[in-house]
């Protein structure tokens, strides 16, 4: 459970800049009148590290509790307690997302490689989804209510969306009855669920360090058991070793022969010791012989394992070299994308505030020109009778643009108001 909560807490952290601030607010002399039980994120971040909450319900309530705490010391309508309502909202969103599957939870937080190919406990299912204005695409499906089917995406992003019920097809409706656009994100999306599904079929679900911990001393407690069991060559060289004096006795046989040459004519029973000391070095020279076979054996055994461990050790080194610089190219490569992507967005931003500036601009220039119309069009004068500019004054409020427009706005009533002196 600590694990998961760690994951929120982290992101509570980076939501709520300003409420993660140990001892903040409660240095404030009105923050104990107000206040009865103190809790920020560094106080529930201690309590995830120390393993205290028992159930999601305890973790929920400190974050409400925090709300609770915001909205009484700064206001309802204040910045910090928008900021709170927006930590809370998240916070329970995420312990939603828990709650649905603690897999998809997990790997879509810790992000290894090819975390949403691995199959969680249970499975899910596997659809072809259509969102509006898309073609059918590879999805889990995450939940379904009434005639909605929640569904994340395979490819590049993992998008999540509500797609109504009457755009999913099961994964086994072949592909060219679909007839979807074969686009390069399609065809990565789709080489994500031939690995999805190739896990699925070998039963391989992810491991946590816990478990390949567990699994790697297993391991060494078999291979040390093992290691107990083989010292038999050690044995048998030993054992050998000990018989080895047995056999320098050549240097015994020739002084007995010799001395049984110089003693031959004069006695008959040392004639009989030196014929039984001669067929005593033959049988000695024999042992000879034999363990001499047995050390050439051992040696090429010694040899031949040597080779075959030397062998192993280089390979398992090239492995490693392998993936060490598998792994560095793969975050080079990384680097550089985030480097791009960083740029991008600066240029971006550069661009969207270029615009906003001339926008302004054009905007303050155009309300110049508006102002200056309007001034000039009061500064003028205008026909009473047809509304175009006026050349010619007849009396305080009333002008004509041509005598035309004068005889006829006379006639029909300005005689009878006009205050011009006659």
């Amino acid at each position: 459970m600590s694990t998961y909560l760690r994951f929120i807490v982290s992101r509570m952290k980076e939501r709520a800049i300003d409420l993660n601030k140990k001892g903040k607010d409660s240095k404030h002399p009105m923050y104990r009148r107000l206040v009865h039980s103190a809790v920020d994120v560094p106080t529930i971040q201690e309590k995830v590290n120390e393993g205290k909450y028992r159930s999601y319900e305890e973790f929920k309530a400190d974050a409400q509790l925090l709300l609770h705490n915001t909205v009484i010391f700064y206001g309802a309508d204040s910045e910090q307690a928008d900021i709170a309502r927006m930590l809370y909202k998240d916070t329970c969103h995420e312990l939603d997302e828990l709650q649905l599957c603690k897999n998809c939870f997990y790997l879509s937080n810790a992000r290894p490689d090819n975390w949403f190919c691995y199959p969680c406990i249970p499975n899910h299912e596997l659809v072809w989804a259509k969102m509006k204005g898309f073609g059918f695409w590879p999805a889990k499906v995450m939940q379904k209510e009434d005639n909605q089917v929640d569904v994340r995406f395979f490819g590049h992003h993992h998008q999540r969306a509500w797609i109504p019920s009457e755009n999913i097809q099961d994964i086994t409706v072949n592909v060219h009855r679909l007839h979807v656009k074969r686009s390069m994100g399609w065809k990565k999306a789709c080489d994500e669920l031939e690995l999805h599904q190739r896990f699925l079929r070998e039963g391989r679900f992810w491991k946590s360090k816990n478990e390949d911990r567990g699994e790697e001393e297993a391991e060494s407690s078999i291979s040390s058991t093992s290691n107990e069991q083989e010292p038999e060559p050690e044995t048998e060289a030993v054992s050998s070793s000990q018989e080895i004096p047995t056999l320098p006795q050549p240097i015994e046989k020739v002084s007995v022969s010799t001395q049984t040459k110089k003693l031959s004519a004069s006695s008959p029973r040392m004639l009989h010791r030196s014929t039984q000391t001669t067929s005593d070095g033959v049988c000695q020279s024999m042992c000879h012989d034999k363990y001499t076979k047995i050390f050439n054996d051992f040696k090429d055994r010694m040899k031949s394992d040597h080779k075959r461990e030397t062998e192993r050790v280089v390979r398992e080194a090239l492995e490693k070299l392998r993936s060490e610089m598998e792994e560095e190219k793969r975050q080079a490569v990384n680097k550089a994308v985030a480097n791009m992507q960083g740029e991008m967005d600066r240029k971006c931003k550069q661009v969207k505030e270029k615009c906003k500036e001339e926008f302004v601009e054009e905007i303050k220039k155009l309300a110049t020109q508006h102002k200056q119309l309007i001034s000039q069009t009061k500064k003028k004068q205008w026909c009473y009778n047809c509304e175009e500019e006026a050349m010619y004054h007849c009396c305080w409020n009333t002008s004509y643009c041509s005598i035309k427009c004068q005889q006829e706005h006379w006639h029909a009533e300005h005689k009878r108001t006009c205050r011009r002196k006659r």
